[in-house]
């Protein structure tokens, strides 16, 4: 171990030797300097591209060759050319500068994927993100699904940099810093297999659906949607229920199309598959129409630029709601 490596030393009562040792810090100015100098061949021409004085590149090399404690270029007349230490610091260097490059961008607005959160890839927003990104193929679009979040988690998410924006309904009040506006109305629709007593109807009154089971599973306790149900089978007496495991969408088809009284709700933007033998029935409802109303929250201060071309696509594209519509009292629309 040499002595300049060595910054100090303390001797415990057990004659254990400790040695601390201080890291080498490199500039990153300076690194981007030896690479100049390296890929022109000249500290001249170096400086010039780096809008420096030679000396001032001669002294910034100077300083990197004393902290590595190696030289790194041979000076001639013709110019100055790596040595053997210097080849072997070159990809360092160079992957050095890349991961910053790479840092920066991540961060920078515009240089990054745009990363919007939608509660399911199968429904309504997802459905719009997939229409502005065709009217907008060159957008970096990053659509994620935050697992088992409320807009209360998802609202946190944006304060916190996790992501740029979400579509959620908005029952109350969001934390201060986080905007929301309308951003689409999605009118339910009762989805029945063949053999339901319903199935026939080529629309439907919310209050013929009293009596009858919508199987609903997966709803979350203390979610917005869970809220928006609450009201809805309060205000026309209906019967919903989430009983029983939630093996995911593909099981619930298969359960009403078997079933002559299972049916559920369904947006009318969504777009479930179901194999063609199931013969599902989406049957609108309407007089008054139950509309899901889906905001777009993004963190206020967010001047990402993806993020204005969401927003003016999504108010561009955004029909009125039906004259009849319906929604939680309160909730914006």
């Amino acid at each position: 171990m040499s002595r300049d490596s060595i910054r100090g030393a303390h001797q415990r009562s057990n004659n254990e030797l400790i040695v601390l040792v201080q890291p080498l810090v490199v500039d990153l100015e300076t690194v981007r300097t030896f690479l100049a100098v390296a890929d022109t061949g000249q500290f001249q021409e170096a400086a010039v591209e780096l809008h420096l004085t030679q000396q001032a590149v001669s002294k910034r090399i100077a300083k990197l060759e004393h902290g590595l404690g190696a030289t790194l270029f041979t000076r001639t007349a013709r110019g100055a050319h790596l040595t053997l230490d210097g080849r072997a610091f070159l990809p360092h260097a160079r992957e050095v500068l890349r991961a910053v490059d790479r840092a920066t961008a991540s961060v920078r607005p515009g240089e990054r994927a745009l990363r919007v959160d939608v509660l399911h890839l199968r429904i309504a927003p997802a459905q719009a993100l997939r229409a502005f990104y065709r009217a907008a193929p060159g957008i970096d679009l990053d659509v994620v699904t935050l697992p088992g979040a409320t807009v209360t988690t998802a609202a946190g998410a944006l304060l916190a940099g996790e992501i740029d924006a979400t579509f959620r309904a908005v029952p109350g009040p969001l934390p201060p810093g986080v905007t929301a506006v309308p951003a689409l109305h999605d009118p339910l629709q009762l989805l029945a297999g063949p053999g339901h007593p319903l199935a026939a109807a080529p629309a439907l009154r919310p209050a013929e659906l009293a009596g009858h089971r919508i199987w609903i599973p997966g709803i979350s306790p203390g979610s917005e949607w869970a809220a928006f149900y609450q009201e809805l089978t309060a205000d026309f007496a209906l019967s919903i229920d989430r009983i029983g495991p939630n093996f995911g969408t593909e099981a619930l088809m298969d359960a009403i199309a078997e079933s002559a009284e299972l049916a559920t709700l369904i947006g009318a933007g969504d777009r479930y598959a179901w194999p063609a033998g199931h013969d599902l029935r989406r049957i609108p409802l309407r007089t008054p129409t139950p509309v899901y109303p889906h905001s777009l929250l993004y963190r206020s201060d967010n001047r990402h630029p993806s993020l204005t071309a969401l927003r003016r696509y999504l108010g561009e594209a955004r029909t009125p709601a039906p004259d009849d519509a319906w929604t939680p009292g309160g909730w914006p629309g």
